[in-house]
């Protein structure tokens, strides 16, 4: 913690230029995602603020155990900012005395009124919210009211525009200083995510005063542009396109080297003065080097039998001498170039950093003869968003098992 005294509280496109800078490009909370390691490495390729990873307002601010909850799951300094602290909650005194423990380290707290999860479902929050509108609204009033910061809200959008801008204006006159819209509906998750609606995006930036970011559809750098210019919104955010990509804020002609990332947020970690949590490290490394591990899957074997930061070391030092192997026997003439396939996928070798495409679902999907392979499918998705560890690795089952004792504590990489 800084301990820093946070300036005079702004408000709207105020708030937006003095505080956080105008930022394009932002960092999207994910719970076990965004941590200040990850903060640290996509601020270095052009993440110009940053949210926190999801916490749990009740854990947060619980007297007797907040402490320890706060010490693992959330730390910061003096650099690491613009940056903005979400949480969830259903209740507002709740949410303001958790929001008044970070109010001095942070530029502005945020209401997670988007998360689909089922978790989210079975602790009432984030996006099961979403019909309880006077909830909301002495939610986000109350520290509007009470806080030294500006309070942010990220929603989700209805099935209707009409009722998706009737929702965020509700908002906005509660006294949400900036408003981050994600694009897909409640029940667009895991395999059945689909495309987020920008037209929805567009409208509610349309409707209302106060600064707007757009969330989804964000695969590679050139959708931020894309996205700004097609709904007028002030900045786009990502999660999942970081994820697979650190470096997806920076304008490269090529992918950065699979490997490069990982080893450079595993340097991080280990010069961090806070510990990260085994099972976060392992996440992100499983999904920077999604493409590379298929290829070498003893490596992948090894990476999820690991816990210990020099195994996980160990493990991309080893992948980064193979895959420089596999660049040698093509040379620089021959690789992929980012040309787009027959589906309009672009194509890199398996040693640069790429989105994660989620499979197309099978034709008897949603049979009942199906229904345990679906929920574990489903399981993998809320637990790591395809990150092809065996079934019996020790680490997700650790996390299955935590998610079931302390709902809404820990859920893997999972937007916020």
């Amino acid at each position: 913690m800084t301990g820093e005294s946070v300036s005079r509280k702004l408000t709207g496109y105020e708030f937006y230029e003095k505080t956080l800078g105008s930022p394009k490009l932002i960092l999207a909370p994910m719970v076990d995602g965004s941590e200040q390691a990850w903060r640290i490495l996509s601020r270095r390729y052009g993440a110009q603020a940053c949210y926190t990873p999801m916490f749990h307002s009740k854990l947060f601010s619980d007297p007797k155990h907040g402490q320890k909850y706060r010490d693992d799951q959330w730390s910061t300094d003096k650099e690491d900012r613009p940056t903005v602290v979400q949480f969830c909650s259903n209740d507002p005194e709740t949410l303001l005395r958790a929001a008044k423990l970070v109010e001095n380290d942070c530029d502005a707290v945020d209401l997670n009124l988007g998360c689909p999860q089922h978790i989210a479902k079975r602790g009432h929050y984030g996006s099961f919210l979403q019909d309880e509108w006077e909830l909301i609204a002495n939610m986000v009033s109350t520290l509007h009211k009470e806080l030294a910061v500006p309070v942010t809200v990220k929603i989700r959008v209805f099935p209707t525009v009409e009722k998706t801008v009737e929702y965020a204006k509700m908002i906005e006159k509660a006294g949400a200083q900036l408003l981050t819209v994600h694009g897909r509906l409640r029940e667009q998750k895991g395999h059945h995510t689909g495309l987020a609606d920008w037209d929805k995006i567009k409208a509610v930036k349309e409707a209302v005063k106060i600064p707007v970011f757009a969330n989804g559809n964000i695969l590679y750098h050139s959708d931020f542009q894309r996205c700004l210019e097609y709904t007028g919104v002030d900045g786009v955010m990502t999660a999942e396109g970081s994820l697979y990509n650190p470096a997806i804020f920076s304008d490269q002609s090529m992918p950065p080297f699979t490997w490069e990332m990982a080893k450079e947020y595993l340097e991080i970690v280990r010069d961090l003065k806070t510990s990260v949590r085994s099972g976060i490290i392992k996440g992100h490394l499983f999904k920077i080097l999604h493409p590379s591990l298929p290829v070498h899957k003893d490596l992948r074997e090894r990476l999820g039998k690991s816990s210990q930061w020099q195994d996980y070391y160990d493990v991309v030092m080893e992948l980064k001498e193979r895959l420089e192997a596999d660049f040698a026997k093509i040379g620089e003439q021959g690789e992929f170039n980012g040309q787009l396939d027959d589906k309009g996928i672009r194509q890199y070798g398996h040693w640069r950093c790429q989105p994660y495409i989620r499979p197309p679902l099978p034709e008897d999907y949603g049979k009942k003869k199906n229904k345990k392979q679906e929920n574990k499918r489903e399981a993998e998705e809320e637990a790591g968003a395809g990150v092809n560890q065996k079934s019996d690795d020790k680490e997700v089952k650790k996390l299955k098992k935590d998610q079931e004792d302390e709902p809404a504590a820990t859920t893997a990489a999972t937007t916020a």
